[in-house]
């Protein structure tokens, strides 16, 4: 990741339709690539003098990696396997339509900004683990009819409804909002006006109204702390008095002052809530009861503290910790919320669905079959041992479809089909929803494997890495690793440039890094005490100092500006206000004066240089192999639009 991270402030490969700014070989780059690039990772000034500076750069970047390919290094195992192991972390990312998504961001937010009151009448397809949808549409004509004639929706959802607790709320659901139901259920009761009762509408697991009791603008989200006293199974009324009677005497001590956090920790049976001194995950409207939603939200104040209150499942006393509106404005920070909301819920699919489509469409996807009825025949026969009731033509072998160069087969559906033929409840699906399962599989597998062909944001992170990968191979092989390892050669670069390695007034010192302020003083003041001693001092701060001795120039010790620095000076610690570490050191000697660096003192200083200088001769063949033109004219409207 570091590797890929670095090169990421020298590569920026993608092209683009554009004016070409300078061709190198038989390779040309657009005006609109470089900027692209420099504008990603160029963080310093804008002026002519960088942009020059950052051409020079890319330019020489974009020379190696030429070369790297010319010598086929981008076949090497280890680079084609990184390759391959990041495009399938970042897939995921990328498998949903940009352009659906967007607008399911848009209407998430639309329909957040206002909570629905809902009752619902619902009729199942199957009932007892027997489906009947015979006898559920039937169910579903009565209910219409019932409602038509002017039974009130509450009555119908009691005497219809095959959902259990419609019989003691008349179907009542309370309120809700975005992301409360279902995506597909949320769709029709937004789409439905308020006081109206909605169509009818068929899910996998039955068929649905809904009827709008009532608007509102949108409560938001609450933090809040409980105590629950819960009702174990079979309570009877006298313990249930005894709970309530618990519940006041808690409720009093609260309004005396005692602490909220400790008595949930104490006495709330909501354990999860309770190891944290009685503090809730977040929610929303429509995560629990009616009453509890209700009386949480009407507390007035952040702090303000309910009185005991009755629900199911015992007494509650809840104190709101803090309201968190809805945001108003569909801003950056709101639509990623909203973006990884929907990217882990059910409505994932609905942009899956939509992208399998287009995909489909721009792949040519064409059935081969000229009849659906054989095929459903002969899956009968594989995938419940029965002979086939129509004459087959098929075989296992037969294409069923073609989509760009795949041509799945009737094996491939057999296997799809005996994989998913079922559905969660235990129900077998209908083999025309199988089909257009297998085929949405098939489009999204194609798209997975020919991405490059359809995303360019995802070709563009791909060739970047690829790129990246190459330019780091190539320099190793090159630059880095010839500078470190030719010890012949680096010494006679010190011998010839030995000049340039001196010591400027330098000192023997001890520099101490403390990861806090804190550790630091605390470190300090016993340096302080006792500096010969600091090897036995640091070792017992392993966790919070750590130390490197030898020589320094004055320049590098830390201090502060009016220090002076002597023989036994212990410099005040300086802080990083960025991050709050410090600095600090134990001057043991001062060198006064300039000295020439011996060969072992400036060995990392003679490999950077060398490195440079290998680097500038290299770059320099490689400008001939691939002869470098700058369009002057482009650069000029380049610099002069900033």
């Amino acid at each position: 990741m570091k590797k890929l991270l670095t090169v990421f402030c020298v590569l920026g490969f993608f092209s683009a339709p554009a004016q070409t700014l300078f061709t190198y070989g038989k390779n040309a780059v657009s005006a609109d690539e470089f900027l692209r690039a420099f504008q990603k990772n160029n963080t310093g000034a804008k002026d002519e003098k960088a942009m020059r500076e950052y051409l020079d750069l890319y330019i020489s970047s974009r020379l190696k990696v030429a070369e790297a390919k010319a010598k086929k290094l981008d076949t090497l195992p280890q680079l084609k396997s990184d390759l391959a192991n990041l495009r399938q972390q970042i897939l995921p990312g990328y498998l949903s339509d940009k352009e659906s998504l967007d607008g399911l961001i848009k209407e998430a937010f639309a329909h957040e900004q206002k909570d629905l009151h809902v009752a619902h009448i619902f009729i199942a397809f199957t009932k007892n683990n027997v489906t009947d949808t015979v006898a559920a549409a039937k169910k579903r004509d009565e209910v219409l009819s019932a409602l038509a004639k002017g039974l009130s929706f509450s009555e119908a959802a009691k005497q219809y409804s095959d959902d259990p607790s419609a019989k003691n709320n008349d179907g009542n659901l309370g309120w809700i909002t975005a992301f409360t139901l279902p995506y597909e259920l949320e769709s029709v009761v937004y789409a439905t006006p308020v006081g109206k009762t909605s169509a009818v509408y068929m899910s996998k697991a039955g068929y649905h109204i809904f009827k709008i009791l009532g608007e509102r603008k949108a409560l938001g989200r609450m933090k809040a702390a409980q105590i629950l006293l819960a009702f174990p199974p079979g309570a009877d009324e006298a313990y249930k008095a005894a709970l309530k009677k618990r519940s006041d005497s808690l409720y009093n001590r609260i309004l005396a002052g005692d602490d909220f956090g400790k008595l949930a920790t104490a006495f709330s049976n909501d354990v999860i809530s309770a190891a944290s001194a009685g503090q809730m995950q977040e929610f929303g409207v429509g995560e629990y009861s009616p009453v509890f939603e209700t009386t949480v939200f009407a507390l007035p104040k952040d702090g303000a503290v309910s009185k005991p209150f009755l629900t199911e499942h015992g007494y509650h006393i809840v104190k709101r910790i803090k309201l968190l509106p809805v945001p108003a404005k569909l801003n950056a920070q709101a639509s990623d919320e909203l973006r990884n909301k929907i990217e882990s819920s059910d409505r994932a699919a609905v942009t899956k669905k939509i992208l399998a489509q287009k995909i489909l469409k721009q792949a040519g996807y064409k059935s081969l079959l000229a009849s659906n009825n054989e095929l459903w025949a002969y899956t009968d026969s594989v995938l419940n041992f029965t002979k086939p009731s129509v004459k087959l033509t098929i075989n296992p072998a037969t294409p069923v479809f073609s989509l760009g160069n795949r041509t799945p087969t009737v094996k491939d559906w057999a296997e799809f089909a005996q994989t998913h033929r079922y559905r969660a409840n235990g129900a077998t699906k209908i083999y025309p929803q199988l089909w257009n399962e297998f085929v949405q599989a098939a489009a999204l597998q194609y798209y997975e494997d020919h991405m490059e062909d359809y995303n360019a944001d995802f070709k563009q992170q791909i060739n970047e890495f690829a790129d990246g990968n190459l330019f780091f191979e190539i320099m190793q092989r090159q630059v880095w690793t010839p500078a470190q390892t030719d010890s012949v050669a680096l010494l006679n670069y010190y011998q010839k440039h030995k000049g340039n390695y001196v010591w400027k007034q330098s000192a023997d010192a001890v520099l101490f890094y403390a990861n806090n302020a804190a550790s630091a003083d605390e470190f300090y003041k016993k340096l302080k005490a006792a500096p010969a001693a600091w090897r036995t001092t640091v070792s017992n701060y392993a966790e919070q100092i750590t130390s490197d001795s030898g020589r320094f120039e004055l320049t590098q010790i830390p201090k502060g500006k009016e220090e002076l620095l002597a023989a036994g000076t212990v410099t005040m610690p300086v802080v990083n206000k960025a991050d709050n570490t410090a600095s600090f050191a134990y001057v043991l000697k001062l060198h006064n004066g300039e000295e020439p660096r011996s060969f072992a003192d400036a060995k990392g200083m003679v490999i950077n240089d060398y490195q440079a200088t290998l680097e500038k001769a290299w770059v320099a063949e490689l400008k001939k192999k691939y002869p470098v033109e700058i369009n002057e004219k482009e650069w000029k409207k380049i610099v002069n639009s900033k």
